[in-house]
């Protein structure tokens, strides 16, 4: 596959067909990694290690736990 480069804002893009995007798992807002191998580009959607994810939990936006009526089966609580 050929794509071109253009001129985006003071950077440049890359258009991604919706294939392409389709297969590696990437939407509009998918934060990616970008890495230089090799003198390649490698593009890679942002993954995150569960140490990642709750390093950035803090006491404004730890949710509660929330009451959501009795049991109404096995549930042991």
């Amino acid at each position: 596959m050929v794509a071109i480069i253009k001129k985006w804002g003071n950077g440049l893009g890359l258009h991604i067909p919706q294939y392409v995007a389709k297969e590696i798992g990437v939407k509009n807002g998918t934060p990616v990694d970008i890495k230089i191998v090799d003198g390649s580009i490698v593009v890679k959607p942002r993954t995150y290690s569960l140490e990642d994810l709750l390093d950035q939990i803090t006491p404004e936006n730890l949710h509660r736990e929330v009451h959501t009526g009795e049991r109404s089966g096995n549930e042991e609580w």
